[in-house]
């Protein structure tokens, strides 16, 4: 009878944990086309609420057949077709100027400048800071806290 018990107790014990949602890690993607439409909902049915650009990042939070459903760096949320996105790590910026400097240390040369929202590709990271690409050529390093992505 005891074992009876127990072996029913294990039973229900494995049901629960099969019904019950995973922890999952975080899953980030980047718009992998030149322009894309952020949606309202699952479907081209549903209107376009903002158009992205090649590399934007994008945090996914849930799911519905072929569609993501995603959240911006300002917390804005939409829906994107899947096959539109890519693995490829991105940041954009969060603050209204950044610098890029040559090595990731706030006493090394400033070699450019970037702007709130600009989709940087990620090349390296290292203690807090993140080495990035912008379109066009400007390489080097930003301090992680004035970037949003991965």
């Amino acid at each position: 009878m005891l074992v009876a018990r127990i072996l029913l107790i294990v039973l229900l014990a494995g049901t629960l944990a099969v019904d019950m949602p995973q922890a999952s890690a975080q899953q980030m993607v980047s718009v992998a086309r030149e322009e894309v439409n952020l949606r309202s909902g699952p479907g081209t049915r549903y209107s376009a609420e903002w158009v992205l650009s090649r590399g934007f990042p994008l945090k996914v939070v849930g799911r519905r057949g072929d569609w993501l459903q995603v959240l911006d760096f300002e917390n804005d949320k939409g829906w994107i077709l899947r096959t539109l996105t890519g693995s490829t790590p991105y940041h954009i910026v969060k603050v209204k100027t950044a610098n890029v400097r040559i090595q990731p240390t706030t006493s090394s040369r400033i070699v450019g400048k970037v702007s709130y929202g600009d989709a940087l590709k990620t090349l390296e990271r290292k203690s807090g800071w993140v080495k990035v690409q912008r379109d066009g050529g400007l390489r080097g390093w930003i301090s992680r806290k004035l970037l949003w992505g991965w």
